[in-house]
């Protein structure tokens, strides 16, 4: 039987841990998390009072560590764990449990848990620019779990509302949103897609005034069982709401709401640096970034973020 990926040493030993990691966010050289210069002429200080991977900035004269400014720091979780949750997150497609984390790092549910949350923040894109600059966005709304304190009714109104937008053949935007009213939505839609896209919708009534104000707006008559017309429909939308929902129905069970927004972070993020194939001289040709390359996003999106136990449970 083949060997595991996980008897790899970065998995096993906190050390190969360490380096690892180094290289991930270090590739040209140790980064001072203090001023913020680049070097690889930083001191490494290697004495037997000094712990592993301990450094020494040249310019600022300020120690630190590759795990400084980063949702690692000063956590007591051995670093291979980290890594090592860092793949399993990455590439479990539809997610994996707190629990599964729990068993398979020898950790408790609290920290698992903890450590998770830690790790979605890590998957927090920064600010970018707006989405299908001459081309074309797919919207729609979907409905999750259940808002606390509603009573369940005919409808969605006591369900999560998560809205998306998906540049056709490109990234996810997802918000979990309070409501998908006309106001809601069109927001978040001005506020991510390019007036020169293309917006493509279903036919409910919020889409309509928002959508005249972009290049063009094309939607499609779910009601009356019209899912395709041309290039107009919103196939690539409803694909990444399957994957979320059968994460959430299949692997997390319940969320809560005030939790929700991280998930779907999680979910977003996986898609964005997923694995596609595309067609090259009439050969199909694997495009896109593979496992090894979505943990190194991942690892390397640590940098610049904290998040606290308390934070995380603070009210929103």
């Amino acid at each position: 039987m083949a060997d595991s990926i996980f008897d790899q040493p970065r998995f096993q030993d906190p050390v190969a841990a360490r380096q690892y990691l180094e290289a991930v966010r270090w590739p040209d050289g140790s980064v001072c998390p203090h001023c913020g210069s680049i070097s690889q002429d930083h001191y490494a200080l290697n004495g037997h009072a000094q712990r592993d991977g301990l450094y020494k900035c040249k310019d600022c004269r300020e120690q630190f560590t590759v795990t400084v400014g980063t949702v690692f720091e000063r956590s007591k979780i051995a670093l291979n764990k980290w890594v090592m949750l860092a793949e399993l997150m990455c590439t479990s497609k539809k997610g994996i449990s707190s629990k599964q984390i729990e068993r398979m790092l020898g950790v408790t549910y609290k920290t698992a848990w903890f450590m998770t949350h830690r790790m979605r923040e890590a998957m927090t894109p920064a600010k970018g620019g707006k989405l299908g600059g001459g081309g074309v966005v797919e919207a729609d709304e979907t409905y999750t779990g259940r808002k606390p304190g509603t009573k369940v009714r005919r409808g969605y109104a006591h369900k999560n509302a998560v809205f998306s937008l998906v540049e056709r053949n490109g990234n996810v935007r997802s918000f979990h949103v309070p409501d998908v009213t006309a106001a809601t939505l069109k927001d978040k839609i001005n506020q991510n897609v390019a007036k020169s896209a293309r917006l493509m919708t279903d036919d409910a009534g919020q889409y309509e005034k928002v959508g005249k104000t972009f290049l063009d707006h094309q939607s499609v008559n779910h009601s009356a069982d019209e899912y395709v017309r041309g290039d107009a429909h919103t196939n690539m939308v409803e694909g990444s709401f399957s994957i979320f929902k059968r994460g959430m129905y299949g692997v997390f069970q319940h969320v809560s709401s005030h939790h929700l927004h991280r998930y779907v972070t999680e979910f977003d993020f996986n898609y964005n640096h997923r694995e596609t194939s595309i067609k090259i001289d009439g050969k199909w040709t694997k495009a896109g970034h593979s496992d090894a390359e979505r943990t190194q996003a991942a690892l390397k999106g640590i940098s610049g973020k904290r998040l606290t136990y308390r934070r995380i449970n603070a009210t929103a």
